[in-house]
């Protein structure tokens, strides 16, 4: 039987960061309340190509980075992480991470533990790159005019830009590439300063692919201001908006915002076909970006078949919390021509609340009928519409 075909990142993060001028490594200092070296490894976990991260660590932080990141990363992100420890050099740790991957891993990227705001996209577009050419890495056009100044700062040309990138991270390249690439600078006693200089050595071609202006490297302590602002800009408000209807039958509870309804019918699902809570569900991952309800609990799965509906909202917080995110507000309207649901709103509103984590002013539920027009004016079925907006979850806050 064939194997699957891993796709893995090698975050090395075993440098000191002397030019930061802290007292720990920086990739632990904090961007917006979480360390660097979290906000990196997530987003790459959170991609769907990539299966797992090695990170490299200095010996005397092996523990310290797992306990750092298995208390900021959910248990079902931190099983997908492999730690090893690194070397001399960042050759020498990437080598010793490429000798912790699996043997099915085919594709292979190196990231900069300290660049914390690389994007799913140019992920993607570096293995893909790998995947058509069997080495790419990310890279930005120069834009600025380049001088070539001499030991006593005096400038004695002007640079020919064209033609000229600036390297980043991601750098991928298929597994095997990147291990004759290692073994044959360790042969010659070349030292590269990334990947992409050893596949250069040996004369194995890397194309590359746009990199984004905003992957910056945190190496001095300006930096973290530049990067919390463009963290900032990215993250600050997102809008999402959700709908669902379900039927209505007899022999079923009918259960709204986790509230359960007397009444003679309820509503017909795979899990408690809570349509208010679904619709509020399908919001949040609208905003977040990561597709529907159907997709992250298919009514397919057995472990789904009759489940709380505000279990699967608490999964979707967490999820949204992974990708820096938070409720600021959510506005729910319920269509249902009977049973009268005034009585039951502000139940529904505090179960929500709750397990949104969000104060109960947050959430505002309304009920309105159809003056007995549609499926829903016939008694059918019930309706619902959520509206949300996230933000970035706050420096200092716990997600």
């Amino acid at each position: 039987m064939e194997r699957h075909q891993k796709t893995a990142v090698i975050i090395p993060a075993a440098g000191s960061g002397s030019r930061m001028g802290a007292s720990v490594p920086k990739q632990f200092l904090s961007l917006a309340g979480e360390p660097l070296l979290v906000r990196t490894v997530r987003t790459f976990l959170l991609s769907p190509a990539i299966d797992l991260a090695v990170v490299v660590v200095p010996a005397a932080h092996r523990e310290e980075t797992r306990q750092i990141l298995q208390r900021h990363l959910s248990p079902a992100l931190s099983r997908r992480i492999l730690f090893t420890v690194g070397g001399a050099t960042r050759q020498d740790s990437v080598r010793s991470g490429l000798e912790a991957l699996p043997a099915e891993t085919d594709i292979v990227l190196v990231h900069d533990g300290a660049r914390p705001l690389v994007s799913q996209d140019l992920i993607l577009r570096c293995i893909t790159g790998a995947r058509e050419h069997g080495a790419a890495i990310a890279a930005v056009a120069v834009k600025d005019t380049l001088k070539r100044v001499d030991g006593r700062g005096c400038i004695r040309a002007t640079v020919d830009r064209s033609g000229l990138w600036q390297a980043q991270t991601p750098q991928a390249a298929r597994r095997e590439l990147l291990l004759r690439a290692h073994q044959q600078a360790a042969e010659k006693g070349f030292v590269g300063t990334d990947e992409a200089a050893l596949l250069e050595h040996a004369e194995i071609p890397v194309r590359v692919v746009e990199g984004e202006e905003q992957n910056i490297k945190i190496t001095r302590p300006g930096d973290m201001a530049l990067a919390a602002g463009l963290l900032q800009r990215e993250h600050s408000m997102k809008i999402g908006h959700g709908f669902d209807a379900h039927r209505l039958v007899e022999d079923r509870d009918l259960v709204l915002g986790g509230v359960r309804i007397d009444f003679e019918l309820g509503l017909l699902g795979h899990s408690d076909a809570d349509v208010l809570t679904h619709a509020l569900i399908d919001a949040i991952l609208g905003a977040v970006g990561a597709g529907d309800i159907g997709r992250h609990f298919p009514d397919s799965d057995q472990r789904y078949r009759g489940i709380s509906s505000i279990k699967l909202l608490q999964e979707t917080v967490s999820l949204a919390a992974e990708h820096g995110l938070q409720l600021a507000n959510g506005d729910i309207t319920i269509i249902c021509q009977r049973p009268r649901l005034a009585p039951f709103l502000a139940a529904m509103r505090d179960t929500l609340a709750a397990a949104c984590r969000v104060a109960q002013d947050r959430i505002n539920i309304k009920a309105t009928t159809t003056e007995s027009m549609g499926y829903t004016g016939r008694g059918e079925g019930i309706a619902a519409h959520a509206v949300v907006l996230l933000q970035a979850i706050s420096p200092g806050q716990s997600p």
